[in-house]
């Protein structure tokens, strides 16, 4: 529609010029001496016209000739990035599917087309790196080096990976301390770190780096949880025998991380054996008010003992409410016999094995027995627990899924 608008228009002109010309009688007088032209003046504005035209069409077939090297130069330039890109694409892809030779190859050929990014030669390095080549990795790291101003931070976490991988942790580090200098977002670098601080047994930045993850949201919460746990019960065992420092330690740790029931569980007979019960009763007290847990009564007979009247009161107001719970009643019987009170002691341990058999509830019965100077008795205590023990050893391990089902 547009072109035949364009059409009718140019028509319309060309009528107008038409009608123009006939009306104009006029003429033009040229004097050059001793010459003289008289031209129509129709003629003369054409020619005008056409003098212009051509001067303007020879101007630029001239100016196209001068900038004819300058776009040629321009086309291959254009034409070897446009090779070095799909170079790049194709190395890239290939990385992703697990083709490491054929990744270098066409990395190879992206740098050597000009790619003027880095990023070839960053493709080329974790390839090399893949195929367990270390000269090329390292020289491809070197010529990636070459392009910081644009790759600096992608360099130096290719540095950190492939240290990571290759168990060289003192390396990666390096470049992570360095990523963090240079880049005032290191949340990227935080898993990266976490293998780094778990690799050197770094339990205090384990500890910082997941509650960090956990907060970005890059880690839930039960997958930070065993590994603060395990970080908090490496620190303490660490500190065995300095009973104030695992109490200083142990109030450091958040509320929230102080009620994991496995934690505790490891906690308790490492505070007790430090003198520090009291500190892990009041724990599990909490801890019980809140949520009952047998496993976690069983615990409180050990951390009960260097206040046992105390604790005796406080675990008989627990009975009410679970009298037939196995755990309570052996710490109530563990707690008797702390206190001396034999005979409670024996019912309360009697109860326990009646609700569940286990072999330390055994253990403090033979013990008792003993103590009451009944051998018989302490002898088939003795041969029950080993017979549970044996029990115990002979069911086969489940494997780490069936487990964590159990």
């Amino acid at each position: 529609m547009r072109g035949l608008l364009w059409l009718i228009a140019l028509f319309a002109l060309a009528v107008g010029v038409a009608m123009l010309a006939t009306v104009n009688d006029g003429y033009a007088l040229l004097v050059l001496p001793p010459y003289r032209a008289q031209v129509s003046l129709n003629f003369l504005v054409l020619s005008i016209l056409g003098t212009v035209l051509l001067v303007y069409f020879l101007i630029g077939v001239v100016s196209r000739a001068v900038r004819l090297p300058a776009k040629v130069v321009a086309y291959r330039d254009r034409r070897r990035r446009e090779r070095a890109a799909d170079s790049l694409r194709d190395a890239v892809r290939l990385q992703l599917e697990g083709r490491y030779s054929q990744a270098l190859k066409m990395a190879k050929k992206s740098w050597g087309a000009g790619d003027q990014s880095g990023v070839s030669a960053l493709v080329a390095a974790r390839a090399a790196h893949a195929l367990r080549d270390e000269t090329r990795y390292r020289e491809w790291i070197g010529h990636a080096a070459e392009h910081d101003d644009k790759i600096q931070t992608a360099r130096l976490m290719t540095e950190a990976e492939m240290a990571v991988d290759g168990r060289r942790f003192d390396e990666a580090a390096e470049r992570i301390e360095a990523m963090k200098e240079h880049d005032s977002r290191p949340v990227a670098t935080l898993q990266l770190a976490l293998k780094v601080a778990q690799a050197k047994q770094d339990w205090k930045s384990v500890v910082k780096i997941v509650r960090q993850l956990r907060k970005h949201h890059l880690l839930s919460d039960e997958q930070a949880a065993p590994m603060v746990r395990r970080a908090h019960l490496a620190t303490m065992k660490a500190l065995d025998g300095q009973g104030d420092a695992l109490v200083e330690y142990w109030n450091a740790i958040p509320a929230d991380e102080q009620k994991d029931r496995i934690l505790i569980e490891k906690v308790v007979p490492l505070m007790v054996s430090n003198g520090q019960g009291a500190t892990v009763r009041r724990v599990l007290e909490k801890q019980l008010d809140v949520q009952w847990e047998t496993e976690l009564a069983r615990l409180y007979g050990q951390c009960g003992e260097e206040d046992p009247v105390a604790s005796l009161a406080r675990a008989e107001k627990w009975l009410q409410a679970h009298p037939k719970d196995a755990g309570l009643l052996y710490s109530l019987g563990r707690l008797c016999m702390a206190a001396e009170l034999w005979g409670k002691a024996e019912s309360y341990l009697h109860a326990s094995v009646t609700a569940t058999p286990a072999i330390e509830a055994h253990l403090s019965l033979a013990q008792l027995s003993e103590k009451l100077e009944r051998p018989q008795e302490a002898q088939n205590h003795y041969r029950r627990a080993a017979q549970l023990t044996h029990a115990t050893a002979s069911v086969p391990a489940l494997p780490p899924a069936e487990n964590e089902a159990a």
